[in-house]
């Protein structure tokens, strides 16, 4: 993913520098130029690994876009570069470049089927039938859930 550097400042950092930490709030994300990120997420006091990113990727957008706090931590694996993206400047880059936009909507995409996979293979012991899927929608509880 590529972006003018009009729209973002650089920052560099060391291996096992935290770039963000869960449960931060931010306003910035950011699109990895060198180096090697690793996403953790705490679970019960024990960091699980979530993903390595390396050039090209982004990160940090979910903060970003929702305005909730970070969801994850990503630390410097190796010594890494990043543009950093604002909030306000990622609305005028997504205006001005519907390319832009595209990729991000087809990596946010690849992100969410991977997730699927991920979730039906951890819940494949346990899943809900269609029936009791329906009398959730039907009571609403479903899309209550769904809301939060």
């Amino acid at each position: 993913m590529q972006m003018a550097s009009t729209y973002l400042d650089e920052r560099t950092y060391s291996p096992g520098d935290v770039i963000v930490r869960e449960g931060d709030t931010g306003n910035e994300m950011f699109i990895l130029q060198e180096g090697k990120v690793v996403v953790t997420k705490d679970i019960d006091g024990h960091d699980v690994f979530l993903a390595l990113l390396e050039r090209g990727d982004f990160f940090g957008e979910m903060a970003l876009l929702d305005s909730q706090p970070r969801n994850a931590t990503c630390s410097a694996l190796v010594p890494t570069r990043v543009a950093v993206i604002r909030s306000g400047e990622l609305l005028i880059k997504l205006r001005r470049d519907p390319t832009f936009a595209l990729e991000m909507l087809q990596a946010l995409s690849r992100r969410i089927r991977y997730l699927d996979t991920m979730l039906a293979e951890f819940v494949r012991e346990d899943v809900p039938s269609k029936a009791t899927l329906d009398k959730l929608i039907a009571k609403g509880e479903y899309a209550a859930d769904r809301e939060r």
